[in-house]
């Protein structure tokens, strides 16, 4: 992979995981630590397959 492809893809998870974790943010109620680490770990994960998904159904 080139330079500007890391990019764009660090990027794309980058807004996944931003988008994932304020959706996480409006559908709980009281946030502590533990549960804003959980949530945003998650929220990563959820962005690399969110990702991953979209190179698969891309890429040909």
């Amino acid at each position: 992979m080139d330079r500007r492809t890391t990019l764009l893809t660090a990027a794309e998870v980058l807004a996944w995981w931003i988008a994932l974790t304020a959706l996480w943010l409006v559908l709980v109620s009281a946030v502590d630590t533990l549960e804003f680490v959980v949530g945003t770990a998650a929220a990563a994960v959820g962005a690399l397959a969110a990702t991953a998904a979209r190179r698969v159904v891309t890429v040909r």
